[in-house]
């Protein structure tokens, strides 16, 4: 277990970790999504996103492997996605 400014998780940081956000589909909800994490996370390598849309197409989910390097980064991405009205989930 690694600890961040006392708390903590079961992660050892840095660490590969997938970020999955879900909306309705939107043409702007990839671009939405991955501002977002690259805000808190910088350069988003090429091939880190990928997208899938539901079976009847009205909903999309994106998920973005990025470089974490702590919980209050998570944290922090979390927060701001969910916060988003275009990002209904957050995983």
């Amino acid at each position: 277990m690694s600890e961040s400014n006392g708390e903590e998780t079961l992660l050892e940081f840095p660490c590969e970790y997938p970020v999955k956000a879900m909306g309705e589909t939107h043409p702007q909800l990839d671009n939405i999504v991955v501002e977002i994490i690259r805000k808190h996370a910088g350069a988003i390598s090429e091939g880190a996103v990928t997208s899938k849309q539901s079976s009847g197409g009205k909903y999309t989910s994106i998920t973005v492997v990025i470089e974490a390097t702590s919980k209050k980064q998570l944290d922090a991405i979390y927060q701001e996605l969910s916060g988003h009205q275009a990002v209904k989930y957050v995983l």
